[in-house]
């Protein structure tokens, strides 16, 4: 798969990165708040200009000198960023002038041997263009005067520029790789996961609660399969979530889990087994994707025996029975233990979300569940299945057709799941069966 250019945006915080990268892709991809330092780690978007397809990174204000831990891991995050552009856009704020770390940020980005584009953003008002003349005293170019919040100003003539030799693709291809989507509740070690998976600190790994506040997207190649993995922020209960940028946050994980292929159920083995567990996976089975539950800080059990995980799986059973279609991996992203496991049974779950049954064998399935166990009368009226067939995948979702839909019950449906399960498989994923009404014709 050919490369895209890719484009990192940097500056320092507040001066509307994440709004401009909202613009840029037109949707409302980034959290955006007053608040400076809301955008902590790298995220990558794909972004289409003139039929000219590049990666934007969106990355957190840069504080040069600023000694606090997170602040510390921002910066590395932005430097790390401008390693991997091709081109770098140095954002400011029009409104505010020149500031004091304006130049330190400046004289960072001389150092690199990438070409530098200084915008200057929140000019909002037409007449303001004249604002941009403060910042020739950065010396890192000739500034162009935006508004990304209106998309006015010289947005269009910034993109010509960093485009200009960037190459159409004529023939762009179909990208097959597999999202998983890394969820769970704050602290189990979503982040750690990643940053192991990617033998890079791909993502700010902190001990405090919440570090995590966008969904993280990064690609990576395991055996000649290219994958997706989403870090998430973690979920917490409804209740003690705060308005604003954690709430959005939260939206966003809930979000990236209707938007992959699998997800990745994170547990705290020193933790057990959580209501808010419980309530994620629920998420997940609902919005019909491929799961895999992961045991993570397994390195932290002791006194492990030879029957710990079986011990550990049955519990999983009792607390949540409707996970059992979902395989289990226990892991340590501290030691690595088993998690490419992640990558393995995230391609078995995906294959099984996708597979199509026939709608021969499917019928000679139901047909013979029905024989074997016929659901009781109601009513001196007994379901009569007249005909089954598949019709969708992702989950699989299957249409049975019968005499009365009222007479196909709950628990009928999930003897027909298990039937379906022990004959064709669906390894990880949820099955859908719902049921049409019609008349039985007779010649």
């Amino acid at each position: 798969m050919k490369r895209k250019p890719i484009v990192a945006i940097v500056g320092r915080p507040n001066v509307g990165k994440s709004t401009f990268v909202n613009r840029l892709v037109g949707a409302r991809n980034s959290i955006v708040d007053d608040l400076p330092g809301v955008t902590r780690d790298r995220i990558y978007f794909d972004v289409e200009w003139q039929n000219k397809v590049f990666t934007c990174i969106d990355t957190g204000g840069i504080v040069p000198g600023d000694e606090d831990e997170i602040m510390l891991s921002i910066f590395d995050q932005a430097k790390i960023a401008c390693d991997e552009a091709d081109k770098i856009i140095f954002l400011v704020d029009g409104k505010e002038g020149v500031n004091p770390v304006d130049y330190d940020i400046a004289n960072i980005l001389r150092q690199t041997d990438k070409p530098v584009f200084l915008a200057v953003n929140k000019l909002d008002n037409p007449n303001s263009q004249y604002m941009t003349s403060d910042f020739y005293s950065l010396a890192i170019g000739e500034p162009i005067g935006i508004s990304a919040l209106h998309g006015s100003g010289g947005v269009g003539d910034l993109l010509d520029l960093i485009t200009e030799d960037f190459e159409i693709d004529e023939n762009p291809e179909k990208d097959e790789t597999i999202k998983i989507a890394i969820v769970g509740r704050p602290n189990a070690g979503k982040s750690s996961i990643v940053n192991a998976l990617l033998n890079e600190e791909r993502v700010i790994v902190s001990d405090i609660s919440g570090t995590t506040r966008d969904s993280i997207d990064a690609r990576i190649n395991y055996k000649d399969k290219e994958f997706v993995i989403v870090d998430t922020a973690g979920i917490r209960k409804k209740s003690k979530v705060d308005w604003g940028v954690e709430k959005f946050a939260v939206d966003r994980a809930i979000r990236s889990i209707r938007d992959c292929d699998v997800a990745v159920l994170v547990i705290d083995a020193t933790q057990g087994i959580s209501d808010q567990d419980k309530k994620i996976s629920s998420i997940i089975t609902e919005a019909g994707k491929g799961l895999i539950v992961a045991i993570n800080k397994w390195d932290l059990i002791e006194d492990k025996k030879s029957n710990t995980i079986n011990q550990f799986d049955k519990k999983l059973a009792n607390d949540i029975p409707f996970l059992d279609f979902a395989p289990k991996i226990y892991i340590s992203a501290v030691t690595k233990q088993r998690l490419n496991q992640i990558f393995e049974k995230a391609q078995e779950v995906y294959e099984q979300s996708t597979k199509r049954v026939s709608t021969g064998l499917l019928n000679k399935i139901v047909n013979e569940a029905y024989t074997l166990n016929p659901p009781q009368s109601v009513k001196n009226k007994r379901l009569k299945i007249l005909y089954s067939t598949q019709i969708n995948v992702q989950p699989p979702t299957f249409i049975i057709f019968a005499n009365n839909a009222d007479l196909l019950k709950d628990h009928y449906k999930r003897y027909l799941e298990n039937k379906l399960r022990e004959a064709f498989g669906f390894f990880g994923t949820p099955i859908r069966i719902s049921v049409r009404e019609r008349k039985d014709k007779k010649s």
